[in-house]
């Protein structure tokens, strides 16, 4: 029935969003349908919401316009973690004809009987309570690298997120189901494998259903380690109170795990991580990064912080600041704090002036590019890996090196999907590394 029915996926959000859209993706193709691009003309039209910002939701109305610019009568359908917490406002954007919350989006096939058009946006989710079965997922968003998904949901309160509300409860792929992936993966010819999650330090909590740990993250790490064919795995964000060290011993020491880790701060005020309901306090931090460089000096450390949670003070603003300017880190991530309905972080007193969130953010956005500056002038005259990336950017080629600094060369398709030993040689006025072969 489907053979000559196109259908193109649009993914907003995190890259464990781009695993989940893949596994939909491939099963469309099962039923018959033919994946097409986004900006090109398509009967149906899956968009895969993120809700951890407000910009997101903007976001989903703009994607819904363009596709129904392609095709007015495309049949178009919103899944993913604004479709668990809101259905019902996306389901009444124009043109929106399913949505479909957490348990049902990997089902999204068996929900459509006929593309036509619905009035008004059919709904099927779930409580939250009913997602605990675990649905493997990995994508390929490129020829060089694949998003593998090892987890999902998440256990802890932290007072400004949905994330549980829109995901449920952590809970794992087996071991056997993850390596049998990372095989599958390696076997496609791709050389480097991130590992994604919700919380992938949890990882073992839920592989049969309940809170029964078969498995840890560091044995994950250990068997992956062993399958063949991969080149590189990167553990994408962990949290500092699950990095453990005997993970970062054995990362020193592997073959395949290269020397990136991305850990989430938050803030650098025990004040606030209190308020947050993180589970550590700065000193843990301290430890964690100061054991990294312990033991993998060239380590890239990148952090995640959010500025202008409420009660944030100009001084407990500068103390997260400064102990960021301080730390021996490699690049930020910087989230303007946004009131999500339904968290306990919305009710607090000490609410923060949209303008001074801005003016926050803009200061750790330079420390940032600061930061990312000294770690590369670091690694100039460096020996490293590089694998390259498979598009023409302007007559030049990229690639990352395993500790994540960025380099370019002119454009030369023999090298896509490569890996090359090469000697960093100076920083480019768009800082962007170059280097020589070896």
């Amino acid at each position: 029935m489907n053979a000559d029915k196109k259908v193109a996926f649009y993914t907003l959000g995190c890259k464990l969003n781009f695993s989940e859209t893949s596994t939909i993706a491939r099963n469309f193709v099962n039923e018959g349908f033919n994946r097409v691009e986004f900006e090109e003309k398509a009967d149906v039209y899956v968009i895969n919401t993120c809700s951890v910002t407000d910009n997101a939701d903007k976001r989903f109305k703009s994607v819904v316009k363009s596709a129904l610019k392609q095709n007015e009568e495309a049949f178009v359908i919103g899944v993913g973690c604004y479709a668990q917490l809101k259905p019902e406002e996306l389901a009444n954007v124009d043109g929106v004809d399913l949505v479909l919350g957490a348990t049902e989006k990997f089902n999204v096939t068996s929900y459509i009987n006929d593309l036509t058009k619905n009035d008004i946006g059919e709904v099927h989710s779930c409580e939250i309570e009913e997602a605990d079965f675990y649905v493997g997922s990995y994508s390929i968003g490129d020829r060089t690298r694949a998003f593998l998904k090892v987890q999902d949901g998440c256990d802890y309160k932290c007072t400004y997120c949905t994330i549980p509300l829109a995901r449920g409860i952590s809970r794992s792929d087996t071991l056997e189901n993850v390596l049998k992936n990372a095989k599958e993966i390696s076997e496609k010819g791709i050389k480097e494998i991130v590992l994604t999650g919700v919380n992938i330090g949890d990882y073992g909590k839920g592989e049969f259903g309940n809170k029964k740990h078969e498995h840890t993250f560091l044995e994950l790490v250990q068997a992956l380690d062993k399958v063949e064919g991969i080149h590189r795995l990167r553990i994408s964000s962990i949290e500092p109170n699950l990095l453990k060290d005997e993970t970062i011993d054995f990362v020193s020491k592997s073959n395949t795990f290269v020397p990136h880790f991305h850990i989430p701060l938050q803030s650098g005020s025990d004040t606030l991580l209190k308020k947050m309901k993180r589970r550590y306090m700065r000193k843990i931090y301290t430890n964690r990064v100061t054991k990294i460089k312990e033991v993998m000096p060239n380590a890239c450390i990148g952090v995640d912080v959010i500025v202008g949670f409420p009660g944030e003070t100009d001084e407990l603003f500068l103390e997260t600041y400064n102990y960021l300017s301080e730390m021996n880190i490699s690049y930020l991530h910087v989230f303007t704090y946004s009131e999500r309905p339904n968290t306990e972080a919305v009710e607090m007193d000490g609410v923060v002036p949209k303008n001074i969130r801005a003016k926050r953010s803009k200061m750790l956005r330079g420390l940032s590019v600061k930061k990312r500056r000294a770690f590369y002038e670091s690694q100039i005259n460096n020996t490293l890996t590089v694998l390259f990336e498979s598009e023409n950017k302007e007559g030049y080629i990229h690639g990352f090196t395993e500790n994540y600094v960025k380099v370019k060369t002119p454009w030369n398709p023999e090298l896509v999907n490569t890996l090359h030993k090469v000697t960093l040689t100076k920083i480019d006025e768009d800082g962007i590394v170059r280097f020589e072969f070896c």
